[in-house]
């Protein structure tokens, strides 16, 4: 039976009662809430040493499911790591350890607060804290774990520092709950300390314990534990060897004591073998919150089957009367489609699915777990070494059941995996692992103009689409043009139904669905009757256009258009394609209602590209020049000159050509480099402001150096290599993963991530060694599924090195590409002439000034040793050629200098 106890609260308002479940007369307390505050969220946090995490994150989960608790400090995880991580029941666990041995902390979440963290702190392997949001309160989680009495004093005010680094970068107005370790005793009685706890501790107080008070009188804190009059079992955290103390501590705020309605120690778990989970009830009072719909989505993914596929056919030719070809009417194809999919292939719930780590967790283990807790009840009411024998022979006997489990469920799944079938299950498995590990999924809050940070579904929609409105309709100032350009009238064929069916079968399956709702799955289910449909819509769409239109915010697009000789019909469609055209913006919250789009092109449309390469075709036709002297990718403009006032009387062209047209060159992203650099060159400005100067620059994925060097270049394949390798090292690291399995993840995965567009840099033996080097820091986990990437690049001896980057531009044609680049940064001196070589000598082995003056006479550069097949699929086709070469400029006075836009 739990008691009532009241106290005076400085600073909370009066008298606050904590009530238990009964009075000690018996009757049941019941507590009024203010119904015109709004709705509340009750919440249970504990905090618990586990000793270890290895072997517990299942039972510690069910632990926590059985208990109700929602948020949970764990510490002395013993974990190496930073990350996160499910354990089973929809629970996971953010934690961080730098030593498998000691320490390590950890907070474990219950799957429905997983969504509403926003920030995840790492401290050091004794302080983590997270930052949550439920329903617009602001709630930081801080877990710790003081070091033992034992330790140094340095360790223990170290600790004490970073603690109250995470206190003071937390605003006042946000709710603090720190559940720790803090292996100290507060003692019974408050005399003196009446401010921050109450007299229902256990013992007497030590210096540790000490700390902790000045700690909570430093930060305006409160000890929950002593608030609350238990009998003494209810407030013992640690039990070991006859010995029983209170170390384990929940602290909060003072102004928020009163949300805690309860705090006391859960006995009777065996999760932890000598300390107590201690749990407080919280409840926040929150703003009414609108229920937000899951959204259910039509389960088109079935169509894959054969037998879907025609169930499908023949319940839709029934919803159509028996016919055979659908109707002319978009509308009522597209319902009629739609409903006949929810029918017979059904609706997701759009709930979470199961937990795919943790479905060996069967009746048999739940059953030893469960034997294996009355033996901890047994023996920690009756502490004989009878109950002591059976509780240890149990707690061996279902880790050993666990383990089986887990080895048993875990085994069929690697049999699946390492089938040609089963190869699609084991990258759902990578990403899964990998989705899994990070701190936070989903950003559900943005900020306001203002910098507020917006927590509501609605406002954070408002603010998504103030955003966008905002940006998609504002048109930049341009000259109105005068002159007109004629349009070309030509007859457009119409659409024929094999261009209809190639276009089907080039277009990939399991794609996302547009706002018809309607997957490209359906049409190929339906064979010759959507091919057919689709090409009288198309054809329909085309004889029925406006032929007037008012004025438009797109006149440039339209003229380009003309200008380039698009006809007319195509020209018309692709301005009703334009017309009263609007657009929502779906985000983590949900979606935005619709807005207009009058400025710019279709975002996320096939057409917008080819529509703005057509535009910025006609708007720089005056001032382009011919490549490598002007190159252009999308809106990535590389102007090259051979010094510094041409780069910055192109750069001042170019911006007056596309700003007239309402086309605005940005600032802040353009930038200006020079090879070959003598001292004082000066700088480049626009418009007056200078020019950002760097001496590097990443172009077309590619980094590019003033010092003609490709060293930066390699540093980020490599660690591109190392990211590509993170993400699939759930199941690179499982040792009970075949090395087939494990190699093929690494040639489709890491390889060519860190191999993408070097095959257009001639590499060093420095840059050639630096990839061995990380290949073999990869490999050292699993050596046997690695294949070396020295088979890559040519042994010397074994038909050469690699060729300098001077000798390959000295090879190509003077009229090719590379031919005219190298006539920008490396030409010859003038008047000299090649000379006879040394006898004996091979021109690649020869000084680069030397090497420089016998082109001809160069061997042939090395071919690479071709990848697989599989390789191949994913490494790109021909590459921008690195664009700068290291070399002598043409006389000591001359330069080569670059802009980009």
């Amino acid at each position: 039976m739990t008691a009532i106890g009241a106290v005076d609260l400085q600073g909370t308002g009066g008298n606050w009662a904590t009530v238990g479940r009964r009075s000690r007369g018996g009757r049941r307390v019941h507590r009024q809430r203010d119904k015109s505050k709004g709705k509340s969220v009750g919440l249970r946090i504990g905090t618990l040493n586990v000793g270890t995490m290895t072997g517990k994150g299942r039972e510690l989960a069910d632990m926590m499911e059985r208990r109700k608790v929602d948020i949970l400090c764990v510490q002395e995880t013993r974990w190496k790591g930073s990350k996160a991580r499910s354990i089973g029941a929809g629970f996971k666990l953010f934690y961080y350890g730098v030593d498998s041995k000691r320490n390590g902390v950890g907070v474990v979440l219950k799957e429905e607060f997983v969504r509403n963290v926003l920030e995840v702190k790492r401290v050091s392997d004794r302080v983590m804290s997270l930052k949550l949001e439920i329903e617009g309160v602001m709630l930081n989680v801080v877990s710790g774990y003081a070091p033992q009495v034992g330790c140094e004093l340095e360790e223990k005010e170290r600790f004490w520092s970073e603690l109250d680094e995470v206190m003071e970068s937390i605003p006042t107005g946000e709710r603090v709950v720190i559940g720790a370790d803090f292996n100290g005793h507060f003692g019974e009685g408050n005399t003196g300390d009446e401010e921050v706890m109450c007299k229902f501790g256990v013992k007497e107080r030590n210096l540790e314990g000490q700390m902790v008070v000045d700690f909570a009188k430093r930060m305006d804190m409160g000890v929950v534990n002593t608030y609350f009059q238990k009998r003494e079992e209810h407030r013992v955290t640690y039990k070991s060897g006859g010995r029983s103390t209170q170390v384990d501590y929940i602290l909060c705020r003072r102004g928020n004591l009163k949300e805690i309605s309860d705090c006391k120690v859960v006995v009777g778990e065996s999760v932890a073998r000598q300390h107590r989970m201690v749990v407080c009830r919280m409840t926040l009072m929150v703003c009414k919150k609108k229920r937000s719909e899951i959204e259910k989505k039509t389960k088109w993914w079935k169509l894959k089957k054969e037998e879907c596929c025609e169930e499908f056919r023949q319940k839709l030719r029934q919803a159509l009367g028996g016919q055979v070809v659908l109707p002319d009417d978009w509308e009522t194809t597209a319902e009629v489609i739609r409903e006949t999919g929810r029918k017979v292939l059904g609706v997701s719930s759009g709930r979470r699915k199961e937990d795919k780590e943790t479905w060996w967790w069967n009746e048999e283990v739940q059953d030893s777990i469960q034997r294996k807790r009355l033996a901890k009840k047994k023996w920690d009411m009756d502490r004989t070494e009878e109950n002591r024998q059976e509780y240890k022979e149990l707690q061996r006997r279902v880790k050993r059941e666990v383990s089986k489990a887990k080895q048993k469920a875990y085994d069929e799944l690697y049999t699946r995996i390492d089938t040609r079938e089963g190869e699609k299950d084991f990258y759902r498995l990578a990403r899964q692992r990998d989705r899994d590990g990070k701190d936070v999924q989903q950003v559900r809050v943005i900020k306001d103009r203002d910098g507020r940070v917006l927590t509501s579904e609605e406002s954070v929609q408002r603010r998504w689409k103030e955003y966008f409105e905002e940006l998609m309709n504002e048109e930049n100032e341009r000259e109105k043009r005068v002159e007109g350009v004629n349009s070309v009238e030509q007859k457009v064929d119409k659409i024929r139904k094999d261009e209809v069916r190639k276009a089907l079968k080039r277009m990939k399956s399991g794609k996302a669905v547009g706002p018809d709702d309607i997957p490209v799955e359906v049409w190929k289910c339906l064979g010759e009757a959507a091919v057919e449909f689709l090409a009288s819509l198309f054809n329909r769409v085309l004889e029925n256009l406006e032929k007037a239109y008012d004025r438009v915010p797109r006149e440039e697009l339209w003229y380009c258009m003309r200008k380039s000789g698009v006809a007319e019909k195509y020209v018309r469609v692709v301005q009703d394609m334009y017309e009263r055209s609007r657009t929502v913006v779906r985000c983590a919250v949900g979606q935005t209602e619709e807005f207009n789009v009058e400025v710019g092109l279709h975002q996320a449309s096939a057409l917008s590209s080819f529509l703005f390469a057509i535009v910025m075709d006609q708007l720089s036709e005056e001032v382009r020049q011919e490549s490598p002297w002007t190159m252009m990718f999308a809106d990535d403009i590389v102007i090259c000159s051979e010094s510094r006032e041409q780069v910055e009387e192109n750069l001042e062209r170019w911006r007056f050509v596309l700003e007239r047209r309402g086309m605005k060159v940005s600032r802040s992203k353009t930038e200006y480099m020079c090879v070959n650099e003598r001292e004082g060159s000066g700088t480049v400005r626009l418009q007056g402001e200078e020019v950002k100067k760097v001496q590097e620059f990443k172009y077309l994925g590619s980094t590019v150096q003033s010092n003609g060097e490709c060293g930066k270049e390699v540093k980020k394949r490599v660690q591109a290599g190392w990211n590509g390798w993170r993400k699939v090292s759930g199941v690179l690291c499982d040792q009970k993963i075949s090395a087939r399995i494990k190699g093929k993840a690494y040639r489709t995965v890491v390889r060519p991530a860190m191999l993408y567009g070097l095959e257009t840099v001639s590499l060093r033996k420095r840059q050639e060694s630096e990839l061995e080097v990380a290949e073999l820091k990869l490999s050292r986990t699993h050596p046997m599924f690695i294949h070396s990437l020295s088979s890559t690049y040519p042994e010397p001896g074994c038909g050469g090195s690699s060729l300098s980057r001077d000798a390959q531009l000295f090879r190509r044609d003077p009229e090719a590409f590379l031919g005219q680049l190298r006539d920008i940064v490396s030409p010859a001196c003038p008047g000299s002439s090649p000379g006879p070589l040394p006898a004996g000598a091979c021109p690649e082995h020869l000084p680069r000034e030397t090497s420089r003056r016998h082109p001809k006479q160069m061997p042939e550069p090395p071919q690479l040793s071709p990848f697989d097949v599989e390789e191949q699929r994913l490494l790109p086709g021909d590459r921008a050629p690195y664009p700068i070469s290291k070399g002598a400029p043409r006389h000591p006075t001359e330069e080569a200098h670059f802009g980009r836009l």
